[in-house]
């Protein structure tokens, strides 16, 4: 059998392929969710219900990270990475089998099979999954490389993960276009299975440590993130519904607390938050995230609205950025090996905060070369951070905490874009209800009893208010950047590096 264990890279590609998969099943539901309604017969009034094929997703995917990660500490990444793929694999299986039985509907089993139901238990569990793969996987190359040439890999992975993103949607409405829906997820199958066997024959086994499993820390870190996504997706309702999965978080995360003080192994001990940089990379991720998706959900929403774009012209606009957030990540990665993390970090979160404001000084009549270069230079902007803030937290965490630092670390990202679209949600339709307030609007249809002057200057009014909010929304995530260049202050590089 040949030996990969003295060839690094090798070793990487599996590691980069299943990042990939599992970042481009986060994002491939967005162009397939349309004809999943369709097959289910899920009209467009529950698609609030639907949407929780999303939601589901999004909660499985973070609430596992900070425990899988110190799972694989425990019992060694080879083991939580074949367990995180076979689940994610069960998964795929279970939403695949979603109306392969349309023959046999009259049999209870079978009709629950063809349930949005379902497809939302079956998606949760593959996030499941795909969320425990990534903080195992950056901890399995935080076990390949050493501390001072980690920047590169974990820029390669950032990137992997990124493309995965971006290539999500297209892939899915190709599958869909010459296939199925279905085959979207049969599709997961043989390649999880092969990324395994490479995982398998390529990775040393790393020794497992000497302690216990804190499972009641495990269960309320999981309900505390879990209830907290639940809380910030109905903060724009400000509902009793909302308020009780707060109060549920809260409780939760104080539980763990007090738990935690007293446990001799606690899933994430409380006193790694002692660590400056650890704890500044973290504040730092929960900012960048929150930056990253008021953008990220802004320009396709400024594209079919102001810019009266299609939803192909919107995704294509937002490719601009994400494209170049890869490769961004790659060169970050780079850079990180030369320099100090510090001198990356500030000028590139100084540059997402330049194009941030730059984006906000668009109006109907933004185009070529200017909106490529201002989507182009935020996107290199978030790429570069990558590998600089993974850093920053991993090579000050020891060496037995690597995978609990490796989930946390990505999982407070995923909490900033949770807050952030909260947020968006609740000052948004708050500051549009007051730019409206300054509009005549008509009572009766546009074309009775207007002129063709007065459509227009109706017309006019309301894309001054679209262009208004979203300047309002991209300055909002630059002045976020600006606050996170100062906790990027105290993030030292590692004594190894």
């Amino acid at each position: 059998m040949i030996n990969f264990t003295n060839k690094p890279y090798v070793q990487l590609i599996p590691i980069l392929i299943g990042l990939f998969f599992a970042s481009d099943d986060q994002t491939v539901v967005v162009t397939i969710l349309p004809k999943i309604m369709l097959d289910l017969r899920i009209g467009i009034g529950e698609l609030e219900k639907a949407a929780w094929t999303i939601t589901g997703y999004l909660i499985g995917y973070v609430a596992v990270m900070p425990i899988m990660g110190r799972f694989s500490d425990i019992f060694g990444r080879k083991k939580i990475y074949t367990l995180a793929m076979l689940i994610f694999i069960i998964g795929s299986i279970g939403t695949a089998l979603t109306g392969s039985f349309d023959n046999y509907s009259d049999h209870l089993i079978i009709e629950k099979i063809n349930t949005i139901e379902w497809i939302i238990a079956t998606r949760i569990l593959q996030a499941i999954g795909a969320g425990a793969l990534l903080p195992v996987s950056i901890a399995i190359i935080s076990d390949i490389f050493s501390a001072s040439k980690r920047g590169i890999p974990i820029g390669l992975a950032g990137g992997a993960a990124e493309a995965g993103a971006v290539v999500g949607p297209l892939y899915g409405g190709l599958i869909t276009e010459f296939l199925s829906w279905q085959w979207v997820f049969w599709l997961n199958i043989p390649i999880s299975l092969i990324v395994l066997a490479l995982v398998l024959i390529s990775i040393r086994s790393t020794s497992p440590l000497k302690s216990k499993i804190d499972y009641k820390g495990s269960l309320l870190i999981v309900i505390f993130i879990s209830s907290l996504i639940i809380g910030f997706s109905e903060i724009s309702n400000l509902n009793s519904f909302m308020a009780i999965f707060m109060i549920i978080s809260g409780l939760a995360i104080t539980m763990y607390y007090l738990i935690s003080k007293n446990s001799a192994n606690p899933v994430i001990p409380i006193n790694i938050f002692k660590n400056i940089s650890l704890s500044s990379a973290s504040i730092v991720n929960v900012f960048y995230g929150s930056s990253l998706i008021i953008i990220m959900v802004t320009v396709p929403l400024m594209a079919n609205t102001v810019l009266m774009g299609t939803y192909l012209d919107g995704g294509l606009m937002l490719s601009r950025m994400t494209i170049m957030i890869a490769i961004g990540a790659i060169l970050g990665g780079v850079l990180s090996r030369r320099y100090k993390l510090s001198y990356i970090m500030v000028p590139s979160m100084l540059l997402c905060s330049i194009s941030a404001w730059l984006l906000s000084t668009w109006t109907q009549d933004i185009a070529d070369p200017f909106m490529s270069i201002h989507l182009g230079l935020a996107g290199l902007g978030f790429g570069l951070l990558i590998a600089p803030i993974t850093l920053g937290a991993i090579n000050n965490a020891p060496k037995t905490l690597e995978g609990t630092v490796s989930g946390l670390i990505i999982a407070s990202r995923f909490l900033g874009m949770a807050l952030g679209i909260a947020a968006l949600s609740v000052w948004g339709a708050g500051k549009f209800q007051n730019l409206l307030s300054g509009i005549n609007i008509p009572e009766t249809n546009l074309t009775q009893g207007m002129s063709l002057t007065q459509i227009n200057e109706y017309e006019n009014s309301l894309i001054e208010v679209g262009v208004s909010l979203f300047s309002n929304f991209y300055i909002a995530s630059s002045i976020i950047c600006l606050i996170a260049i100062i906790p990027c202050l105290f993030i030292k590089d590692s004594k190894s590096n």
